[in-house]
């Protein structure tokens, strides 16, 4: 597993290093006479890409790096010309190579530029170098040239500045320390010591930081395990993976405040330093997540809310496909693309699938619901509907149901959300109630025996609440005399109930035999008067089939 994580961490490594070089490197590429495509089509097209502050920048630095200062020298705005026009433009490059922050994407990509000040829009400061006699300000401004149209020109105010802090500079060249083939060497507008740094320095950082946290790691674990006094525990990983990456970074931003590179070299490794940056920030982030998920996972698993796992386990999905996205937006926003566009089509495109997935959404709120009211739980017995059953599952969609038929049902939990569920095992007390129906033939003192004899064998059961009982005499039905039975019984569930109920029924029977008492059933009893011939003769005619009612001289009957 750890050789997997150290290839991944090394894979991640490269390609975001990747993604900054192929991003930087629309920048190194953008040479003379490349016309910007951001250039409004009623205007007039400028051959050196002046009109934008973002690309005369890159034009001039580019002419600058292929040491065309005759070029370069288009860029400013100066009445020096020939030679002298050339040599400014070349301490102009050294200064800016020298002193200028690496900022170049934060210009304005616009013909009319950011417009930041609103009392000069014609100007643009680019950024501010440091000099003995004070900061210099470098100024673009925006010049009128005829036919050509209105163009973005190093100000004069700025070039009158740069002898000075040009003769400030005493500094020895990366590139004339290195081998020539190592400098004159280009790869997509790089010099190819900047590729040996990239696949050779970075990974030679990362591969050191690894070392550091495996020499640390097992001394960590010892004072870990003599604080917590378990034997058990493992050691540590001091230096995850991302916090590698960061240290990295860190490695990059320290080598650029000792080493001097050239602007767009600066720009470049600055670039990549924070592309490193923010994949290493997101990938701590979603490693905390998990962290999170599975702690809350063992909470919840000991308050028993198994289902909580799935809802924790979308929410950390949920999180890090945003955390993912958020540092795309702002590696991208890095490098001076603008992401309101983006965010707005997300928006709509959010819109649209909210209500394709409307019943899908409904279902997974619903479920998240159940899950945290803990309205239902795995292992309940519960009746929903026309569904009884035991609950196997509350997962995000649907509530699995085992039936009494040992059939699975599965309810889409916006259903189960609005229906009326009745949970059977969750019942404090079992209802114990029974109507009885006794014989006419009892008499009212049997009855009177048997109602205070049923009370006393209910109020001395051990499981019954004996508050709770109630035995009285209810009416004469038509067949028998109706006796209540009401009580609350302690069970351990359903089957223990049912074993209860079953021995006081036998007790409450084998009392009735003792006591003559009988339990009536649905019957027909007829009266006859004794000694009355005319009577049998009617009850004759009776049994023979009567046309109509009940005859003189006989009582009734009664079932």
């Amino acid at each position: 597993m750890r050789i997997l994580m150290h290839k991944l961490s090394v894979s991640c490594l490269f390609s975001i290093c990747l993604a900054a070089v192929l991003c930087v490197s629309n920048w190194s590429q953008t040479l003379p006479g490349v016309v910007p495509e951001q250039t409004p089509a009623a205007a007039p097209k400028d051959p050196l890409g002046r009109s934008t502050p973002r690309t005369s920048v890159i034009g001039f630095l580019a002419a600058a790096r292929t040491a065309d200062y005759s070029v370069a020298a288009g860029y400013l705005n100066t009445s020096l010309k020939g030679k002298a026009a050339e040599d400014l433009a070349m301490k102009l490059s050294v200064v800016l190579d020298r002193r200028l922050p690496a900022k170049l994407n934060e210009l304005s990509d616009k013909p009319e530029g950011s417009l930041r000040d609103a009392m000069h829009p014609d100007r643009e400061v680019i950024g501010t170098v440091r000099s003995e006699g004070g900061n210099v300000d470098v100024v673009l401004e925006r010049v009128d040239r005829g036919k050509n149209g209105q163009l973005w020109l190093f100000s004069r105010r700025t070039l009158e500045e740069i002898p000075d802090v040009y003769d400030e500079i005493d500094v020895v060249d990366v590139d004339t320390v290195l081998p020539s083939f190592l400098v004159s060497t280009r790869i997509i507008g790089i010099p190819l010591f900047e590729w040996c740094l990239l696949l050779l320095g970075l990974p030679l950082i990362y591969f050191l930081a690894s070392i550091l946290s495996r020499l640390m790691s097992p001394l960590a674990g010892r004072l870990r395990r003599r604080v917590e006094r378990r034997e058990d525990l493992p050691d540590p990983e001091l230096l995850p993976h991302p916090v590698r990456l960061l240290v990295v970074a860190v490695a990059i931003r320290w080598l650029l405040s000792k080493v001097q590179l050239s602007l767009l070299a600066r720009q470049f490794w600055s670039s990549v330093s924070i592309v490193i940056v923010v994949a290493s920030v997101v990938w701590i982030l979603i490693l905390i997540g998990g962290l999170v998920e599975r702690y809350a996972t063992r909470r919840m698993a000991r308050r028993k809310m198994a289902g909580a796992s799935s809802v924790l386990r979308l929410a950390r999905r949920v999180l890090n496909a945003l955390l993912v996205f958020a540092g795309g937006i702002a590696i991208l926003y890095n490098f001076g693309f603008n992401p309101t566009a983006a965010l707005a089509g997300l928006g709509v495109g959010g819109i649209a699938v909210a209500l394709a997935a409307q019943k899908t959404l409904e279902n997974v709120i619903g479920g998240i619901s159940l899950i945290f009211d803990q309205v239902i739980r795995v292992g309940d017995t519960m009746k929903a509907g026309d569904f009884t059953g035991t609950v196997e599952e509350v997962g995000l969609r649907s509530t699995r149901i085992r039936t009494n038929d040992r059939t699975v049902v599965s309810i889409p939990n916006g259903q189960v959300a609005t229906m009326s569920i009745e949970t059977l095992s969750a019942r404090d007390k079992f209802w114990f109630r029974h109507l009885i129906g006794l014989r006419y033939e009892t008499t009212p003192a049997q009855l009177k025996r048997a109602l205070e004899d049923l009370r006393n064998i209910l109020r001395e059961h051990l499981a019954i609440e004996p508050d709770s009982v109630r035995v009285r005499f209810l009416a004469f039905s038509p067949n028998s005399l109706d006796v209540e039975l009401f009580a609350y019984l302690y069970a351990r569930d359903w089957n223990n109930f049912l074993e209860l109920q079953e021995g006081l029924l036998l007790a409450i029977m084998e009392h009735f035999e003792k006591a003559g008492i009988q339990i009536a059933f649905p019957s027909r009893t007829i009266y006859v008067e004794s000694g009355s011939s005319e009577a049998a003769a009617r009850i004759g005619r009776l049994e023979a089939g009567p046309r109509g009612g009940n005859e003189p001289g006989v009582s009734g009957s009664r079932s």
